[in-house]
This record gives structure tokens, sequence and C-alpha cells, in this order.
């Protein structure tokens, strides 16, 4: 079977280098912006074959272990196939925007026999038939270690997650102080920061294991570590050694919970705009401005705030990154420092920390807040982190996905109509194994994209791939999983309905799809040149 594989990336390779070749002449006749729409689905050609290159390392690593069963060779054709039909006849970039080879002037996709022998229904029907015998899709990393770190957390996300996030999720409660302890204790918030700052100091694949398992059980709670992870990237790659010293081993522990203040009200993705200002005292500094859309801003102790310090530098040169410490607010008083105030963004989903949008009233801040002593190197300090962040939130979609598939899964079985458990009708079952074939796909593509960083290499445009891929399969899979519950699921008392409210987000945040596609497309031309 691993020769078919590996034939069938190397024609997906070919389609993807015509298909470069092809942009790279309509960009060089025009800009990459005006032909965005061809950019954007060259960007997921690349993403799909990256994607494939991913599953082949896991057949590779699962047939080296001798686990390259029944369930994996099923999963492993559907997926091939479903992404080889995609790139040859229609490949969706939204629920109604398609890329075909014609939008890039091209006559044909990628010619292989998985394209149309891949992911038929006695494949799928198969699958789905393993998975009712009690077979399933082995998830081992090969690493003793890994492994027992993803069993310890998928335990705690059974026991003290998944019990109580819809409850909570209802409620619109912060995520309980108790279970913020408890994650702290098992050492959540410094999976990345060196041992020698009191983290644990392992890798970025590590962080990604720890992430799924936890969003599985909640987004709320697979997000809180983001903070404490751009934060510590931040810290540590761009910090004094006094503020390494004094703010990292504080994060690893939990006792402080950072927050990130880069978004502004009329910004968005366009940093080099930003207005918030903070300027220097004899005391320290002062800050004025507005953010928004500032995550558990209220329960944070450290703002890793973006703003302006050099009025007369335009553009990113102008901005600098502080490090901001603040009280932690309460119900009664959520805002208690001087000349900061703040006022919740109602959500659909992604509850448990809450939104914000912030004002800054001359809040003053200490005089070593200045990240690294340098004004002006905010932007690229804050860069740095996109790569890991990306990461994370591909890992956090991914635990969405497979919540939804493990709740389409148990309702297909319970669920009785005419004498029978919906499981027995083949579009629902067929919903079931084409959710279970993306799961797999987007872990192992976020996975590739952990390894890379963990390499010490510059990959941006993996982590770009990872998220863009992983954030579709998040909303997708929460979608045919409601579609599965019918009517019930779109009642507020079954789980899946909070599923599809915080999938909806991951399209968003940390970049959203449009700016992950014009990443990749931008650096993979790049290369070409």
């Amino acid at each position: 079977m691993i020769a078919e594989l590996e034939d069938a990336l190397a024609a997906a390779r070919d389609y993807a280098g015509r298909a470069r070749a092809a942009v790279a002449h309509r960009v060089a006749a025009s800009s990459l912006d005006a032909e965005q729409r061809a950019t954007h689905g060259y960007a997921w050609i690349e993403t799909s074959v990256e994607a494939l290159a991913a599953l082949l390392d896991w057949a590779h690593a699962l047939q080296s272990r001798d686990a390259l069963g029944t369930g994996e060779q099923l999963l492993l054709r559907i997926a091939f196939g479903e992404t080889l039909a995609q790139l040859a006849g229609g490949l969706p970039m939204g629920q109604n925007e398609i890329v075909r080879p014609s939008d890039l002037g091209l006559d044909t996709g990628p010619h292989h026999p998985l394209a149309t022998a891949g992911n038929t229904a006695e494949t799928r029907a198969a699958l789905i038939a393993h998975l009712r015998s009690g077979g399933g899709i082995d998830d081992a990393l090969g690493d003793a270690t890994l492994d027992a770190i993803r069993d310890q957390f998928r335990r705690f996300t059974d026991d003290r997650i998944l019990p109580h996030a819809h409850g909570w999720h209802l409620a619109n409660a912060l995520i309980p102080d108790q279970t913020i302890e408890e994650l702290a204790a098992l050492g959540t918030f410094g999976i990345c920061i060196p041992e020698r700052f009191g983290g644990l100091g392992l890798s970025k694949l590590v962080m990604c294991v720890v992430t799924e398992e936890l969003s599985r059980g909640w987004i709320g709670a697979g997000s809180l570590g983001t903070r404490s992870e751009i934060a510590g990237e931040l810290i540590l790659s761009g910090g004094t050694e006094a503020q390494q010293a004094h703010w990292l081993p504080l994060i690893a522990s939990g006792d402080v919970l950072p927050t990130a203040v880069f978004t502004e009200p009329d910004t968005g993705s366009d940093l080099a705009s930003l207005a918030t200002r903070a300027v220097r005292t004899p005391d320290g500094w002062t800050i004025h401005g507005a953010k928004t859309w500032i995550t558990h801003a209220a329960r944070s102790d450290l703002m890793t705030l973006l703003a302006r310090t050099r009025p007369d530098v335009p553009g990113y040169g102008g901005l600098s990154m502080l490090l901001v410490p603040k009280p932690r607010g309460t119900d009664a008083d959520p805002f208690p420092a001087p000349g900061m105030a703040g006022s919740e963004i109602e959500v659909l989903g992604y509850r448990g920390m809450r939104e914000y949008a912030l004002s800054f009233d001359g809040m003053t801040a200490p005089a070593d807040a200045l990240l690294g002593g340098q004004e002006g190197q905010g932007f690229k300090q804050l860069m740095r982190t996109f790569e890991g962040a990306r990461i994370q939130t591909a890992a956090r979609a991914v635990g969405v996905a497979r919540r939804a598939f493990e709740l389409g899964w148990a309702y297909a079985n319970d669920r009785k109509q005419f004498g029978r458990p919906i499981l027995d009708f083949p579009r629902v079952a067929d919903k079931l194994a084409m959710m279970l074939a993306e799961i797999v796909t987007a872990r192992e593509l976020t996975y590739r994209a952990a390894r890379a960083k963990d390499l010490g290499r510059r990959c941006d445009i993996e982590a770009g791939m990872a998220k863009l891929l992983a954030a579709r399969t998040a909303w997708a899979n929460a979608d045919a999983a409601l579609q599965i519950h019918g009517g019930n699921g779109y009642a507020l008392e079954f789980e899946i309905s909070r599923i599809l409210c915080d999938a909806r987000i991951l399209n968003i945040f940390e970049g959203a799809a449009e700016i992950q596609a014009q990443v990749i497309a931008r650096g993979k031309l790049s290369q070409a040149e």
C-alpha cells in the first residue's frame, strides 16, 4: 500500500508544481492581491498536498511498528482518494468558494487511480464496519513519553472537563479556579518553557498533544494555555535576562495568567495601523487607547501589550511590546487597575475565559515593562510567536473535531429510527467515515508543523497550513455531527450545539483563513523564485 500512496503523492505534487507555475505567471503580470482567488486557491492546493505528505509519514510510522492495520489502511485510502478527487474536480476554500484547475488556467488536476478508487462507498462502509466491530484507528506517537502524556491528559479531560464543560458553557461561567490549579499542577502552562525557568522544557509536539486532548473536552480548557504559550515565547525569545527570570517561572507555575493585548477595533489583521500609545514618563509608561477581542482579560495578571511608543515612526517600526502587570479582577470589580476599563463582548461560543473590549486612559506600567528593553521591536517580537500560536490553534481545532466525531458516533449508534440505529443508513455512516478521515489528516498535518518548529526551522507556511486545514475540519465535523443529531442538535441541552459554536471561531482568530492562505501563497511562490 505504501508504494501506491507514494505514487499518489507524486501525482499531487506534480499538480501543485503546475499550479505554482500558472499562478506565478498571473501574479507576475498583475499582483498577489489582484489575483487573490487564484493565489488562495493555490495555497489550498499546497496545503492539501502537504496533508497527503503528512499522512504518508504516518503510514510509514505505522508500518515501522507493525501497526498499519485494516482500519488505518481504509482511512488512508479514503483520505488520499478524497483529497485527490478534490484537487482534480473542486477543492473547497469555503462553503461557497471552490477552486478548480480551470480557475488557474489548467486543463486537468492530478491523475491517479485513487482519485476514483480510494474514497468509495465500499471503502467508507468497510471503515464503519471496522469501528462497529470494536476496531479503532491508531493514535500512538511511537514514543513512550508522548503516549503517556496523551493518556494522562485524556484521563484528566474525561474526568475533570467533559462532565462539566457544557454546563459551564451554558452559564457563560469562567473556568473554575480549581480547574486552573489542577491544570497548572499538570504543567500545562509551562510545557515549552525551559526547566531552568520552572517549566517542563518539552516540545511543540507535546504542546499539540496536550492542547488537542484538553480541547476535546472543551475549547476553553484547551485555550487556557494559548496565552501562556504566546507570553512565554515572547519573553523567552525577546526578553531581557531579568524579565525572563522574573516572569517565566510565574507563568510556568500558573501563578501568573497572561493575556495577549494586540487587536484594536479598527485594525483587525492590519497591525501596522495600531494606534494605542505608550508614553515614556520619569517613572515608567502611561498607556492610552483601546483594544478589543482580548481573551481572559479580567482574570489575567499580565498583559503582553502591543502599543505605539514612537509616534513619529509610521507602520510597524513604531510599535513596541510591553509587559504590563495588572491586578486580577473579580466578578464585582473585573478591572480594578486605575486607568483601565473593560466591557464583556458576548459571544456564541469559545466561553470560559470571556472576551473583552478594553480602554486605557493613563494606565501605568513600570519602567522595565519594555520587552527586551528596545523600542520599535514589538512587531518583530510578535511575529516570532505566530508559528507556535497557529500550530497550537490547529491542535485546538483537531480536539474540537474529535469531540464532534465522538458525539456524532454515539448518537448514530443510540438513536433508533424505523427499528434500527441511524448508523445503519449510508449517509449517516458516510458522514462519520469522512469525519474520522479528516480528523487524522488534520492531526498529522498539525504534528508535521510542530515537528518542523521543534527542529528550529522557520515554519510559518507549515503552521498556516495546519491551522487552515484543521479549522475547516473542525467546522465541517461540527456541522456534520449536528446534522446527524437532527432537530436535537439544535437544542441547547445537547452538547453538539456547543461544539458547533466553538468550532466556528477557529477559522477566524490567530489569523483568519484568508490570512493563512495569503501567507502560504506568498511563501510558496517566493520559494519558487
